[in-house]
């Protein structure tokens, strides 16, 4: 396993069990205690848990902080290519329209769209002004980018126009992105223009795929924008916790994990 992979394992794990210790995640990982603890010094540093003597406890609740949009990207990248690989599976018949969240996940299965249909195939309404760019370079026929205002940090179109805009529209799937999902308070946001878009597009499908790397599970933000009983399908890495995946299909969600 890559280190990469082992931190994103320990970072949900911390996330969903609030406290783990070096000598267990030690045995559960095959590494010698010296390596998990440099692996906690390094997601201490990125904010992904809290070290205390002897292991680490989960990060503080209803987070507010934001990574700019390339440093997203970077993160759990190798997750997030095998869940937009996966979320081609997903794609409705040809012709069928497909709203595309903001996000970098959700960026992935754009580029995906674009090699399979060479820019055909389906009507596409995106609120993401690099997922538009590409689409539209790539001879998309049929792609809408919503009006409104640009969220510099996320490059997202929010605000009324958009909003009224979704407002009179209706899609077969939705493909939605998050910051963080949780049990209790389901999908979460940092900032509530952008989780009003994710609400009007999952309320004017007829089918929502939640897209999620384990590395966001058992985080909150501070705007919730859809609940677990809103998502028909979760596609997350193999890094999720099985005890945590179980509690999501609990709430009749089908959990589909990309390999």
């Amino acid at each position: 396993m890559y280190a990469e992979e082992r931190r994103r394992q320990i970072a949900s794990l911390t996330a969903v069990e609030g406290r783990v210790s070096v000598t267990d995640l030690s045995e559960r990982f095959s590494v010698t205690a010296e390596t998990v603890r440099r692996d906690l010094a390094q997601l201490d540093r990125e904010g992904a848990i809290h070290r205390v003597h002897g292991g680490a406890v989960a990060s503080t609740n209803f987070q507010t902080l934001e990574l700019p949009i390339d440093s997203r990207a970077r993160a759990a990248s190798g997750a997030k290519a095998a869940i937009g690989r996966t979320a081609m599976d997903y794609l409705p018949p040809q012709g069928a329209g497909i709203f595309l969240d903001a996000g970098t996940t959700t960026a992935v299965l754009a580029n995906h769209i674009a090699d399979l249909s060479s820019g055909r195939g389906w009507p596409i309404v995106t609120n993401c002004l690099p997922i538009a760019m590409n689409l539209a370079s790539r001879n998309l026929t049929d792609l809408q980018l919503l009006g409104g205002q640009i969220r510099a940090i996320t490059q997202a179109v929010v605000g009324d126009t958009a909003l009224r805009t979704l407002a009179l529209m209706r899609a077969d799937v939705a493909f939605i992105g998050t910051n963080a999902l949780t049990i209790d308070h389901g999908l979460s946001t940092a900032d509530p223009q952008e989780a009003a878009v994710k609400r009007a597009m999952i309320t004017n499908a007829n089918r929502v795929i939640a897209m999620c790397d384990s590395s966001k599970f058992g985080r909150d933000y501070l705007v919730s924008f859809a609940a677990l009983s809103d998502i028909d399908v979760l596609i997350t890495d193999s890094a999720a916790p099985e005890s945590f995946l179980s509690q999501l299909r609990e709430h009749e969600i089908d959990v589909v994990v990309a390999q």
